[in-house]
């Protein structure tokens, strides 16, 4: 009769760990720490091996990655902007300097995306250094409106005569 007791308590204890820790898995949030990622890649969608001269008014050839880990699918867009060291975005707030290019794309949780693009270089007076900077951004459903999401990649590049 003890043997009989002392299995029947080992068992019901399993059982007790089992569903709490199954309720827990199944309650737990799916994504609990969503998060987006872009990235700035080589010509040959790499990573190294970045243009660092560019003739004035010439286009630059490069490739933009973006990650989705919100937990949700999402619209985003990437615009291209050209900055100094006084105009580059923060992770609070975008670049003041206009936008020249965008993309917009909708990926799911857990996607990734890929592109090469080909982005214009120029500067007033020569030689600079500009930074070529791509903000990512995404469509808030509630506000209808584009919130910058405090995530951006840039590149200087030297701009000299052709």
């Amino acid at each position: 009769m003890i043997l009989d007791e002392e299995v029947f308590a080992v068992v019901l204890a399993v059982s007790i760990i089992g569903s709490v820790l199954g309720i827990a898995l199944i309650l737990r949030p799916e994504n609990p720490e969503p998060f987006t990622a872009i990235g700035l890649l080589n010509q040959d969608c790499k990573i190294g091996e970045y243009p660092g001269n560019v003739p004035n008014g010439s286009n630059v050839d490069l490739c933009i990655y973006v990650f989705n880990n919100l937990g949700h699918t999402g619209y985003f867009k990437v615009v291209y902007k050209i900055a100094s060291n006084e105009t580059l975005p923060s992770n609070t707030t975008e670049s003041p300097t206009p936008v020249l290019k965008e993309w917009r794309l909708v990926l799911a949780h857990n996607q990734s995306w890929e592109t090469p693009v080909k982005n214009p270089v120029y500067c007033s007076t020569l030689p600079c250094r500009p930074a070529l900077v791509f903000e990512l951004w995404v469509h808030d459903a509630g506000s209808g409106g584009w919130v910058y999401t405090g995530r951006w990649v840039h590149l200087y590049v030297n701009v000299t005569q052709w």
